[in-house]
């Protein structure tokens, strides 16, 4: 009988004290898109892979308010065939949702065999803004650090592929970005009053994200913090990361043509295929 894999946590887990803001992209804007569109075709290499190969990954995100997340994730999926991944961005449970297992909207979201998933915010909440706002009680929150671990076990015995990016910015960095939303008209509806509310509480959240690192960073899955104040540098970073991740131990070479398949071109359309 198959036996669960262990549970390992990393013994020098990430802090975000760790980071350093200042890391950024030393070249022009004609580099980055060089360096993004070249790292956009390898990533849609990897996707194919998967889906020939009926693989299965699950891509978190988490991160400040205005941290970029967003502008992340669509250069990331920018290129990718749509019928091969799913994003899910998340917020409040809603009213269906509500009086089940915190983690049912995310078992009910996982990916089918040959595709990836995106959580844009995801289950982590029960330990970040769960906890902070006393949405969820202490006893409530602190045994979700194991539930979370076992979860995502259970998810990878199963050969689903699990990677996880925080992408962190200092709070004056918020601030600057808060007030260039207000200010920009095609930006203003990002910006909430539960932004506000949450960048007041810059330090309990700080200490619930450290918490969260500690706690769920295994070997198996461990968190990735990316430098986001320099916003050209996290998102190459961001698909540097997922591209390795995605990729090792995988097979990304393109499948064999099907015999089938050529010799129904070369008799009914007269194609004649080239080794």
């Amino acid at each position: 009988m198959h036996k669960p894999s262990k549970i390992k946590l990393l013994k020098a887990p990430p802090q975000l004290s760790d980071v350093d803001l200042s890391l950024s992209f030393e070249g022009e804007k004609l580099a980055y898109e060089k360096a993004l569109k070249a790292l956009q075709k390898h990533i849609l290499a990897i996707q194919q892979a998967y889906y020939h190969q009926k693989r299965r990954a699950i891509i978190v995100f988490e991160g400040w308010d205005a941290a970029g997340k967003g502008g992340a994730i669509r250069r990331l999926t920018e290129k990718l065939d749509p019928r091969g991944f799913n994003v899910y961005p998340i917020s409040a449970p809603t009213p269906e949702e509500q009086g089940r297992h915190y983690l049912y909207r995310f078992q009910s979201r996982l990916p089918v065999p040959g595709s990836l998933c995106i959580f844009d915010r995801s289950y982590y909440g029960r330990v970040l803004v769960e906890r902070v706002e006393g949405f969820a009680s202490k006893p409530q929150w602190q045994r979700a650090y194991q539930e979370i671990n076992e979860f995502e076990r259970l998810l990878m015995d199963d050969d689903v592929r699990i990677i996880k990016i925080f992408i962190h910015i200092d709070q004056a960095e918020q601030l600057k970005r808060f007030s260039e939303r207000l200010h920009n008209p095609v930006k203003r509806w990002k910006l909430t009053e539960e932004d506000i509310r949450n960048h007041l509480r810059w330090d309990d959240y700080e200490s619930a994200i450290d918490d969260m690192l500690i706690h769920t960073s295994t070997v198996k899955s461990p968190w990735h913090i990316i430098a986001g104040k320099k916003k050209w540098y996290a998102r190459l970073a961001v698909l540097q990361l997922v591209a390795e991740q995605l990729a090792e131990g995988v097979d990304t070479s393109p499948p064999p043509v099907d015999k089938k398949i050529i010799e129904a071109a070369e008799r009914h359309l007269g194609i004649k295929h080239k080794n």
